[in-house]
């Protein structure tokens, strides 16, 4: 694993400098799935394209207010922010919506749809995929670092969960050699995500 990208500042601190396009490019390359899937899955009636306009009034509104954010995990994480912002730009599209009879849909008010999903379900699906979003997006950065049997040795071992024995014949690899890539590549992947979220990574139900 020689060459590794050395991993910069955390992304949440970065942001705060306006002049570092590139954060703020990792910051849309990263979240902009997670938002966008929030809003399809909360209303199955939007259109892609009524789904990606949320999600650009997300991250617009994130550009406007992330300098004044002060990251304090005693009184809340990043990931409860940006769920907050995300689930307020979809009620206010959707209000809008229910305010303009020619565009709403089928009749059903807002309120009813709004309360499909209880808050505590919603909090715990939002966690999930952050999190499974955070590790998509690591394990790209760390496929294009690693060799290409690093990274399966890793990925059958730790996310298929292949025993090492299995994973060393099929790819003519040490049983040793096999364990080493998964310890690493996974160091890695922890390294990168904490490097862009706001607490200790988690890769449970992921990684085993």
């Amino acid at each position: 694993m020689n060459g590794l990208t050395p991993t910069r500042p955390s992304l949440l601190l970065q942001l705060r400098d306006t002049g570092d396009q590139r954060a703020w490019e990792d910051f849309v390359r990263i979240y902009t799935p997670l938002i966008y899937g929030f809003c399809r899955q909360r209303h199955h009636d939007l259109s892609d394209a009524d789904a990606a306009d949320i999600t650009q009034e997300v991250l617009n509104a994130v550009a406007r207010t992330v300098q004044r954010f002060e990251y304090d995990p005693a009184r809340g994480r990043f990931r409860s922010w940006l769920l907050t912002v995300t689930r307020s730009k979809l009620n206010n599209f959707l209000a809008n919506r229910q305010r303009n009879p020619a565009r709403a849909w089928g009749g059903t008010s807002v309120v009813q749809r709004l309360e499909e999903l209880p808050a505590p379900e919603e909090e715990t699906n939002w966690d999930r995929d952050f999190q499974r979003r955070l590790f998509e997006w690591a394990a790209e950065q760390v496929r294009a670092e690693v060799q290409p049997n690093t990274w399966q040795a890793f990925w059958q071992a730790a996310v298929e969960g292949r025993p090492g024995e299995e994973v060393s014949a099929n790819l003519r690899l040490s049983v040793g050699a096999v364990y080493v890539a998964k310890s690493r590549v996974t160091a890695r992947l922890r390294e990168l995500i904490a490097s862009v979220g706001d607490e200790p990574p988690n890769l449970e139900g992921i990684v085993k």
